[in-house]
């Protein structure tokens, strides 16, 4: 069940990719209808903690994305740490 699977506090350590993957694995198992209910109810939890840590890495990314420096000419010419870019 939730024990094959992990635990809910590794999602945290996975890379977006791996997370991404998790994710797949899951849905895929659930769209199955082959798990039983307690372990489909789990499956879903764990699911939607995946969904938002992925959510989360993508929302850091963007905003890394977003606080680039641009030179006069719109060059970029470094990066500011998101607490510097107004976030």
């Amino acid at each position: 069940m939730l024990r094959a699977m992990g635990t809910m506090d590794d999602i945290a350590a996975l890379s977006f990719e791996e997370a991404l993957k998790a994710l797949e694995d899951v849905v895929r198992r659930l769209e199955g209808g082959e798990a039983p209910l307690d372990e489909s109810i789990a499956l879903y939890a764990r699911g939607d903690a995946l969904r938002a840590h992925c959510q989360a890495r993508l929302d850091a990314a963007q905003a890394r994305i977003e606080a680039i420096v641009a030179d006069r000419d719109g060059r970029p010419v470094g990066v500011k740490s998101f607490d510097e870019a107004g976030g």
